[in-house]
């Protein structure tokens, strides 16, 4: 399958449109005729509980916290660069610290973190409130952040290199022209989709949704979770959802870490050590992990080549 291009800029619209062709299973390779729909093998199913050091197929084409991080430092210089060229700046943050590991994909899983935060998320609950931003003037504000209402009718460019031969969507401000979606999309765009055959960053991302939601419908799995609710239950919880049993429980965002809600989320925990309900579908989303590389090899190795030029780019802004 060929590279695919950047899909529209909105969060829902890329998620959307990804999940489509890995539903697809758009193939260049591997599986054939498979059945989509088949549960592929998982093979040795390993005895898990934390989940924090599982380690995924696809995170091979998905940049690392650090990486992330260089990356996020990389775009505000982009930007900087950019209002630089109206009389402005924009302050380059650092982005170091920036967890997203695998500790709550499948719910709670460390018995000391949930003895000590019970179902809140640790990272919310240790972490320093953001610093307020400055105030930004009208014009400044379009510079930075282009129209606040866009007419989903017209286009815009999907990659600076086509934003460089057209002016679609560019506004004018102060008599100057601004790039479509302000100074943050040229940053976006020159980082992320350079080229007009730039594959959408969520590509990989969007795969991994699609493997775990496939891997929750799987009957291994179900039998898992129907087992870790009956233990739950055993002990008074009454839940079948073992990544957010919060609501089910009855607790809100303000008792998360309330006494009652440390002792079920101990529970929580002790009933997948008992299950091993994390091994289990850690070695079935494993699976249709691989299934679906094997299925998009063509477009992933793409993904691949286009991570590593991103990550050249983006030492030499941050160096």
């Amino acid at each position: 399958m060929p590279a695919r291009r950047l899909l529209p800029v909105t969060r829902s619209g890329i998620i959307a449109a990804v999940a489509l062709l890995a539903l697809a299973g758009c193939s260049s390779s591997g599986s054939g005729g498979e059945d989509p729909k088949s549960e592929p093998p998982a093979g040795d199913v390993p005895v898990v509980l934390d989940s924090r050091s599982l380690q995924f197929p696809l995170e091979a084409y998905v940049p690392d916290a650090a990486q992330r991080a260089t990356f996020g430092e990389a775009q505000d210089v982009l930007t900087d660069r950019c209002m630089r060229r109206y009389g402005y700046r924009y302050a380059v943050r650092s982005h170091r610290g920036e967890r997203g590991d695998n500790a709550t994909r499948y719910g709670v899983s460390d018995a000391a973190t949930a003895a000590r935060y019970g179902y809140s998320n640790p990272e919310v609950a240790d972490g320093s409130p953001k610093p307020a931003q400055k105030a930004l003037g009208a014009n400044e504000k379009l510079i930075l952040h282009g129209e606040d209402k866009v007419d989903p009718s017209k286009a815009v460019p999907m990659s600076q290199e086509e934003a460089e031969k057209s002016d679609k969507g560019a506004i004018t401000v102060a008599g100057k022209k601004v790039p479509a979606g302000g100074c943050l999309r040229e940053g976006f765009l020159k980082l992320y989709a350079p080229t007009d055959d730039s594959v959408d960053i969520m590509v990989p991302q969007n795969f991994a949704f699609d493997a775990n939601g496939r891997s929750r419908e799987d009957s291994r799995v179900a039998k898992a979770i129907k087992a870790w609710s009956a233990c739950m239950a055993e002990q008074g919880y009454r839940t079948e959802n073992p990544v957010s049993p919060q609501s089910d429980l009855g607790f809100g965002d303000t008792s998360l870490t309330t006494p009652k809600a440390v002792a079920a989320a101990k529970q929580d925990v002790a009933c997948k050590k008992e299950t091993n309900l994390i091994g289990i579908w850690y070695a079935v989303e494993k699976a249709y992990q691989k299934r679906i590389i094997d299925q998009n090899a063509e477009t992933l190795e793409t993904v691949k080549n286009q991570l590593t030029e991103r990550l050249r780019l983006a030492a030499e802004l941050t160096s």
